[in-house]
């Protein structure tokens, strides 16, 4: 089953998790920015994740699945003013 919305796209059921190493950080004060789903026409695919540097007053909130009576739906993760 597959519902779209103007917020993601709705599956019966989520992708199985990605599993990966985090590499060491390349610097010190580096940010993590973990794994993102993204639709790729039939299913959800997986970007890996990386180390970015941090953004002056914004704080970095992960993504993540919701579920609700439409299935689930990936809400990207991004950069949030403090």
């Amino acid at each position: 089953m597959l519902l779209a919305s103007c917020g993601g796209y709705y599956v019966a059921a989520r992708p199985a998790p990605y599993t990966y190493v985090r590499p060491v950080s390349p610097y010190a004060g580096a940010i993590w920015i973990g794994p993102e789903y993204y639709w790729s026409g039939s299913n959800y695919a997986v970007h890996p994740g990386y180390w970015g540097r941090p953004r002056p007053n914004y704080s970095y909130h992960p993504g993540h699945w919701n579920q609700n009576r439409r299935g689930h739906v990936w809400v990207s993760g991004g950069w949030r003013r403090r």
